[in-house]
């Protein structure tokens, strides 16, 4: 039969008489030995040292002062005891005074903002072959918010993962709508984020309750907006005479016309276009934000757009198509272009991509299906809403119809 050793523990709570502080107290420490291998450390307490009882570990007196020193003494000593306990059953590392001493402190406890940084800088290291620039800064945006998060409701730097519950993660979204001004989808987004960290927790088992289990997020449908058939070509057949506007304005109806997102467009080489068997011209190339394959027949408005820049593209050293602005830029110019144009719409780079979906390509009959492969959408569900779209602005155009016949 074989004989099962279980550890044994102390717990001496001493003073340390040769090191008195500075207001005269000695330092309170605890010494906890297990398997006769002892540690100590100080516990953030002092006391006089004709107060001290050596022999009983405590202090003397039943004065209050005492009593609550002797009170959280044993509070020590309770969760000492309990975390003894913990590691007992958890079975995962044999008991040491080192380790009860470390967990006491928090120091084998994995921390929130440690993993989310650590995470987002592995998905740094991956850019240009799993991420983008750009996600990787929504998820640095994230981290900064959860940082503000933790000084504003915890006061707290950083946050043992053990501690996050349900509440937690109730009170973030309501931080990020609050003090962050973030609507529901872009604080659904920063969650999303969290969640991700979340689960990397638990599959290395660093957690063993999921906080999120239970929560449920849904995100509002946005109208997205897109020009009419006559607002894009107002925009087309306009002469603005300036060539920073003409190029945007090219940029954007090319956008328009071909599906293509902004950062997809910038990135455009005479690699991406493509003869098919019978001489048609299409693009074809994978988009930087989902990887997916986007098929795009060229239009000959389209392509009357490549040849106006044919110099660009010869000339530019990176086989680029067209030469793209900023972002930032663009979008300030194409704010100028519709208030030229009298678009009563927030024009943006989004807005091209928009009305390619419902205008060029709904509206003329091509099918979703067809239209997800020309958009590169993964599923189907943002080509549906694109039609849901479409339907909502025909119904509201056909209001106006049913009054002139009424």
């Amino acid at each position: 039969m074989t004989k099962i050793q279980r550890e044994t523990m102390s717990i001496l709570f001493f003073i340390k008489r040769a090191k008195l502080l500075r207001n005269g107290e000695a330092p309170i420490c605890v010494r906890v030995t297990v398997n006769k291998q002892a540690v100590e450390i100080r516990i953030k307490r002092s006391v006089s040292i004709d107060r001290w009882c050596q022999a009983k570990g405590c202090a003397k007196g039943k004065d209050r002062e005492s009593k609550e020193l002797n009170s959280f003494l044993d509070a020590v000593r309770l969760k000492i005891l309990q975390i003894h306990r913990d590691i007992e059953l958890e079975a995962q590392s044999p008991v040491s005074a080192t380790a009860i001493l470390e967990r006491y402190y928090g120091k084998d406890k994995k921390m929130l903002l440690e993993v989310f940084k650590e995470h987002n800088d592995k998905c740094r290291a991956l850019i240009g072959k799993e991420y983008v620039e750009g996600t990787i800064r929504k998820f640095d945006t994230s981290l900064l918010y959860m940082k503000q998060y933790l000084l504003a409701q915890y006061r707290k730097e950083d946050m043992p993962l053990q501690e996050i519950d349900q509440e937690f993660v109730r009170n973030f979204e309501f931080f990020l709508k609050t003090e962050k001004l973030c609507q529901n989808n872009s604080a659904l987004k920063h969650i999303k984020n969290f969640r991700k960290v979340i689960r990397i927790a638990i599959g290395n088992e660093w957690i063993k309750k999921d906080p999120f289990y239970g929560l449920h997020f849904k995100e509002k449908e946005v109208n997205v907006g897109f020009l009419s058939a006559e607002e894009l070509n107002v925009i087309r057949s306009k002469e603005f005479g300036i060539p920073r506007l003409e190029l945007v304005r090219d940029i954007f109806v090319f956008c328009c016309l071909t599906g293509l997102a902004f950062v997809d467009v910038s990135q455009l080489t005479a690699d991406h276009l493509v003869k098919d068997a019978q001489g048609k011209l299409w693009i074809r190339k994978p988009r930087q934000k989902t990887k997916e394959m986007c098929n795009i027949p060229l239009l000959s408005a389209a392509k009357e757009i490549l040849d106006k820049y044919k110099e660009y593209a010869s000339s530019n050293g990176k086989r680029l198509l067209l030469p793209v602005l900023s972002n930032q830029k663009t979008n300030a110019y194409l704010k100028e272009i519709a208030d030229i144009c009298y678009i009563n719409k927030r024009l943006t780079t989004h807005v091209a991509r928009h009305t390619a979906a419902t205008i060029v390509f709904l509206a003329n009959d091509v099918s979703m299906e067809n239209v997800a492969k020309i958009l590169g959408h993964a599923n189907m569900n943002m080509t549906r809403h694109y039609a849901k779209v479409l339907d909502q602005s025909i119904m509201k155009d056909m209001v106006n119809v049913e009054k002139s016949f009424a």
